[in-house]
């Protein structure tokens, strides 16, 4: 008989506590097709590449690519193009990603320009008209 050593493996609560995720939130990346822990009777064993696939997701999660990128991106490394397609596709999502943040930063930055313009023509306007402005809102 096969008998697997547990210290192979994590259990669905030792990953939580890792990442600071809810088990619902791994049950999703399962159903996603992302990860594939082994199944014991109703017990989820996750396995080293299960835990790094699920450290790539949550990192990708954060840089802002969806599940869908996600997926391709973690889809190459075990086909080809393989790593260094791989390698090269988070390249470039991290490229386009970074253009998009720039783009958010200086909206951003233009709108507050416009605020600070709107709101100091409000506040002229104010003390022509002889308005307490000490008592702002």
């Amino acid at each position: 008989m096969n008998t697997v050593a547990m210290h192979d493996f994590y259990t669905i609560t030792e990953l939580t506590k890792e990442f600071g995720i809810s088990t619902r939130t791994i049950r999703f990346y399962e159903d996603e097709g992302l990860i594939h822990p082994l199944r014991r009777g109703r017990t989820r064993l996750f396995r080293q590449s299960d835990r790094q696939i699920l450290r790539n997701i949550l990192r990708g999660k954060r840089l802002g690519f969806s599940i869908a990128e996600i997926r391709e991106i973690i889809g190459m490394y075990k086909t080809p193009p393989g790593e260094a397609g791989q390698l090269k596709t988070i390249i470039g999502k991290v490229k386009r990603r970074r253009e998009e943040l720039e783009q958010k930063r200086h909206d951003i930055d233009d709108l507050l320009v416009e605020l600070d313009q709107a709101e100091e023509a409000c506040l002229t306007r104010l003390a022509e008209l002889g308005i307490d402005q000490s008592r702002r809102a």
